[in-house]
Protein backbone atom coordinates (compact mmCIF):
# COMPACT_ATOMS: atom_id res chain seq x y z
CA UNK A 1 0.00 0.00 0.00
CA UNK A 2 0.85 3.41 -0.94
CA UNK A 3 1.65 5.78 2.06
CA UNK A 4 -0.81 8.34 0.44
CA UNK A 5 -3.52 5.56 -0.04
CA UNK A 6 -3.12 4.81 3.95
CA UNK A 7 -6.22 5.21 6.76
CA UNK A 8 -3.10 6.63 8.51
CA UNK A 9 -2.44 9.36 5.57
CA UNK A 10 -6.24 9.87 5.05
CA UNK A 11 -6.70 10.90 8.98
CA UNK A 12 -3.59 13.60 8.87
CA UNK A 13 -5.51 15.10 6.04
CA UNK A 14 -8.58 14.75 7.64
CA UNK A 15 -7.46 16.42 10.56
CA UNK A 16 -6.04 19.30 8.66
CA UNK A 17 -2.34 18.33 8.63
CA UNK A 18 -0.29 18.89 5.70
CA UNK A 19 0.77 16.14 4.00
CA UNK A 20 4.79 17.28 4.36
CA UNK A 21 7.79 14.76 2.61
CA UNK A 22 8.68 14.14 6.58
CA UNK A 23 4.82 12.66 7.09
CA UNK A 24 4.11 11.37 4.22
CA UNK A 25 7.99 9.11 4.89
CA UNK A 26 7.26 8.21 8.58
CA UNK A 27 3.68 7.15 7.12
CA UNK A 28 5.41 5.16 4.35
CA UNK A 29 7.68 3.52 7.30
CA UNK A 30 4.96 2.36 9.65
CA UNK A 31 2.91 1.03 6.65
CA UNK A 32 5.67 -1.17 5.76
CA UNK A 33 5.41 -2.37 9.26
CA UNK A 34 4.24 -5.69 10.23
CA UNK A 35 3.34 -5.92 13.66
CA UNK A 36 4.10 -3.47 16.59
CA UNK A 37 7.16 -0.98 15.93
CA UNK A 38 9.20 1.56 18.22
CA UNK A 39 10.45 5.07 17.47
CA UNK A 40 13.86 3.55 17.39
CA UNK A 41 12.93 1.05 14.64
CA UNK A 42 11.17 3.75 12.40
CA UNK A 43 14.57 5.52 12.72
CA UNK A 44 16.75 2.30 11.54
CA UNK A 45 14.52 1.99 9.00
CA UNK A 46 14.53 6.24 7.99
CA UNK A 47 18.53 5.24 8.31
CA UNK A 48 18.48 2.19 6.09
CA UNK A 49 16.54 3.59 3.24
CA UNK A 50 18.56 6.60 3.48
CA UNK A 51 16.06 8.98 4.42
CA UNK A 52 16.89 12.41 5.77
CA UNK A 53 14.11 12.67 8.55
CA UNK A 54 15.40 13.66 12.30
CA UNK A 55 14.52 11.61 15.04
CA UNK A 56 12.56 15.05 16.51
CA UNK A 57 10.24 14.66 13.08
CA UNK A 58 9.75 11.03 13.60
CA UNK A 59 8.68 11.30 17.41
CA UNK A 60 6.54 14.32 16.67
CA UNK A 61 4.89 12.72 13.78
CA UNK A 62 4.03 9.65 16.21
CA UNK A 63 2.91 12.07 18.93
CA UNK A 64 0.33 13.53 16.06
CA UNK A 65 -0.66 10.24 14.75
CA UNK A 66 -1.29 9.01 18.33
CA UNK A 67 -3.51 11.80 18.83
CA UNK A 68 -5.65 10.88 15.71
CA UNK A 69 -5.61 7.47 16.75
CA UNK A 70 -4.64 6.60 13.39
CA UNK A 71 -1.62 4.64 15.37
CA UNK A 72 -1.90 3.24 19.24
CA UNK A 73 0.71 3.10 22.17
CA UNK A 74 1.43 0.11 23.79
CA UNK A 75 2.50 -0.58 27.06
CA UNK A 76 4.66 -3.64 26.79
CA UNK A 77 5.01 -6.55 29.67
CA UNK A 78 9.02 -5.57 29.55
CA UNK A 79 7.56 -1.67 30.58
CA UNK A 80 8.96 -0.58 27.12
CA UNK A 81 6.10 1.02 24.33
CA UNK A 82 5.73 0.26 21.01
CA UNK A 83 3.07 1.40 18.38
CA UNK A 84 0.86 -0.23 16.13
CA UNK A 85 -1.26 1.65 13.31
CA UNK A 86 -5.02 0.64 13.24
CA UNK A 87 -8.27 1.73 13.04
CA UNK A 88 -9.62 4.80 14.90
CA UNK A 89 -12.50 3.07 15.90
CA UNK A 90 -12.65 1.82 19.56
CA UNK A 91 -11.22 -1.72 19.61
CA UNK A 92 -8.32 -3.67 22.07
CA UNK A 93 -4.75 -5.39 20.78
CA UNK A 94 -3.45 -8.97 21.05
CA UNK A 95 -0.02 -9.11 20.20
CA UNK A 96 2.66 -12.01 20.76
CA UNK A 97 4.95 -11.98 23.10
CA UNK A 98 7.66 -13.66 20.50
CA UNK A 99 7.10 -12.01 17.35
CA UNK A 100 5.81 -9.01 17.85
CA UNK A 101 2.22 -9.68 15.52
CA UNK A 102 -0.67 -8.16 16.51
CA UNK A 103 -4.39 -8.24 16.10
CA UNK A 104 -7.18 -6.12 16.50
CA UNK A 105 -9.65 -7.66 18.97
CA UNK A 106 -13.19 -6.11 19.49
CA UNK A 107 -15.02 -5.46 22.64
CA UNK A 108 -15.76 -9.13 23.33
CA UNK A 109 -18.47 -7.75 26.26
CA UNK A 110 -15.96 -5.60 28.09
CA UNK A 111 -18.46 -2.70 28.15
CA UNK A 112 -20.76 -4.45 30.04
CA UNK A 113 -17.83 -4.89 32.47
CA UNK A 114 -16.77 -1.38 32.30
CA UNK A 115 -20.42 -0.66 33.20
CA UNK A 116 -20.69 -2.96 36.32
CA UNK A 117 -17.06 -1.06 37.42
CA UNK A 118 -18.98 2.01 36.71
CA UNK A 119 -21.75 0.92 39.25
CA UNK A 120 -19.03 -0.53 41.78
CA UNK A 121 -17.35 2.20 41.69
CA UNK A 122 -19.06 5.19 41.28
CA UNK A 123 -16.66 6.40 38.77
CA UNK A 124 -17.44 7.42 35.06
CA UNK A 125 -15.75 5.82 32.75
CA UNK A 126 -14.37 8.21 29.88
CA UNK A 127 -12.00 5.53 28.09
CA UNK A 128 -10.48 1.71 28.53
CA UNK A 129 -7.99 0.23 26.46
CA UNK A 130 -6.68 -3.88 26.66
CA UNK A 131 -4.09 -5.31 25.63
CA UNK A 132 -3.50 -8.56 25.37
CA UNK A 133 0.00 -10.65 25.01
CA UNK A 134 0.83 -14.56 24.35
CA UNK A 135 2.09 -16.37 21.44
CA UNK A 136 0.55 -15.89 18.22
CA UNK A 137 -0.56 -19.64 15.60
CA UNK A 138 2.47 -19.26 13.84
CA UNK A 139 4.64 -18.85 16.94
CA UNK A 140 2.63 -21.48 18.27
CA UNK A 141 2.49 -23.79 15.39
CA UNK A 142 6.94 -23.57 15.53
CA UNK A 143 6.57 -24.93 19.17
CA UNK A 144 7.91 -21.28 20.73
CA UNK A 145 7.23 -21.46 24.47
Amino acid sequence: MDATDSPIDAALGRAGYRATGARRAVVDLITRRDGHFTAADLVDDAQSRGLRIGRATIFRTLDVLTELRAVERLDLPTGDHAYVACEPAHHHHVICSRCGRSSDADDAGLRAVVRDIERQTGYRIDEHRLELFGLCPDCLARGST
